[in-house]
């Protein structure tokens, strides 16, 4: 073996946090999710060792506050089934319902 062939080859950061770069296309977002696919699995490996894996922990680092807003059951039932249709959560739909008629109205007030 060519010990210095080892010494040459570039090293890869570990990761100790899933933080993906901003990437400036989606090619180089492919890229970089396979070139790291060994650091990332061991990442999760770590988190599930130390029972801290759960859904959307990597989102939740800049948590969002909790709201509570009362809504008529009817609408409840209604977001419910039109969230089960695309495969979302009622509450993620009622999330994106909410910001994308916040932003439609701003674009309207100008």
């Amino acid at each position: 073996m060519n010990s210095k062939k080892a010494k040459d080859k570039p090293k890869k950061k570990m990761l100790t946090e899933m933080k993906a770069p901003n990437f400036a296309n989606e090619g180089e977002e492919a890229r970089w999710w396979a070139d790291h696919q060994d650091e990332i699995a061991g990442v999760f490996e770590k988190a599930a060792a130390k029972k801290t894996l759960g859904r959307d922990t990597v989102a939740r680092k800049r948590a969002t506050p909790t709201t509570t807003i009362r809504l008529d059951q009817e609408d409840i039932s209604r977001a419910r089934k039109q969230a089960d249709r695309i495969g979302l959560r009622y509450q993620t739909y009622l999330k994106m319902l909410l910001r994308e008629a916040l932003l439609a109205a701003e674009r309207k007030a100008g």
